[in-house]
C-alpha cells in the first residue's frame, strides 16, 4: 500500500511523521473505514428526508425504489453490486473498503431513515439538506483517507478512465449525467440539494482528506488494501 505523500487537486497531503504503535494505524484505519461508510449512508438518508435533491447516485437509487417498492437502502445494495460486478471487464481490484461500501451503506440508508422523523416545514427541511451535504463530505474524507480501496462506483469512475484514455473527469460527469436523468425519469428527486452537493462536495472532501490523513504504518505491517483512487472522487 502506497503510504507516501499523495497529491489531489492541488492539494498535497502528507503523512503525520510520527510513528505510531505497532497495531494503531490498522485500527484507526478501520474505525475511519466503517465510521466512514455508516455516516455517508445516513448523509444520504437526510438528504431524502429533506426532499430538496438527492446525491447523483441517490437519485437513481431513490427512482428504483418508487419503480420496485424496495426499499432504498436495498436498492443501494443491489446498485453497489452490479457496478462490482462491472469491475471484472475492466480489470479493477476491489478491496475491503469496495465490499464494504456496497452493504454498509445501505445498511446505514435504511436504517437512519427508520429513526429520523419526517420533516414538513422548510425551516427543518433546508438545516437537514445543509446537514446532509456536510456530513457526506466528512464521511467521504473518513472513508477514502482510510485507504482500504474505492466504493464500487468511484471505481467504475477510475475503471472507465483505464480503459478509454479519456480523463476521469469527463467519465464521471458523463455516468453521473446518465445516472441523475434516469433516477428523475424513475421518479427520483432532483433539486437544489443535487445542485449544492455537485458544487459542494468536492471542496468538502478535500477539506475532511487533511482532517483524517492517517498518520504511516510502522515498517513490517501489513497491508490490507491499496490506496483509494481520490481523483475520481474528488474530480466533479
Amino acid at each position: 500500500m502506497r503510504q507516501a505523500t499523495t497529491t489531489t487537486e492541488g492539494l498535497t497531503l502528507s503523512a503525520s511523521p510520527s510513528v505510531p504503535s505497532p497495531g494503531g494505524p490498522l485500527v484507526r484505519r478501520l474505525v475511519q473505514l466503517y465510521v466512514g461508510l455508516a455516516l455517508y449512508g445516513a448523509s444520504s438518508a437526510l438528504l431524502v428526508e429533506a426532499g430538496l435533491g438527492l446525491e447523483p447516485w441517490g437519485v437513481l437509487h431513490q427512482g428504483l425504489a418508487e419503480l420496485t417498492g424496495i426499499s432504498i437502502g436495498v436498492v443501494s445494495i443491489i446498485a453497489g453490486a452490479i457496478v462490482l460486478l462491472l469491475w471484472i471487464p475492466l480489470r479493477q481490484r476491489p478491496g475491503l473498503g469496495t465490499v464494504s461500501n456496497v452493504f454498509v451503506v445501505g445498511l446505514a440508508i435504511d436504517g437512519t431513515l427508520a429513526v429520523v422523523p419526517d420533516p414538513h416545514s422548510y425551516g427543518v427541511r433546508i438545516p437537514l439538506m445543509l446537514a446532509g451535504i456536510v456530513l457526506n463530505g466528512a464521511a467521504t474524507g473518513l472513508y477514502i483517507a482510510a485507504k482500504f480501496g474505492p466504493g464500487p462506483r468511484d471505481g467504475l469512475m477510475t475503471g472507465l478512465h483505464q480503459r478509454t484514455g479519456r480523463s476521469i473527469r469527463l467519465m464521471r460527469t458523463v455516468v453521473e449525467i446518465a445516472v441523475v436523468a434516469s433516477g428523475f425519469l424513475l421518479g427520483g428527486t432532483i433539486g437544489v440539494g443535487t445542485v449544492l452537493y455537485a458544487l459542494a462536495i468536492g471542496p468538502l472532501a478535500q477539506f475532511f482528506l487533511r482532517v483524517f490523513a492517517v498518520p504511516p504504518s510502522p515498517a513490517g505491517s501489513t497491508a490490507v488494501a491499496g490506496g483509494s483512487p481520490r481523483r475520481a472522487i474528488l474530480r466533479r
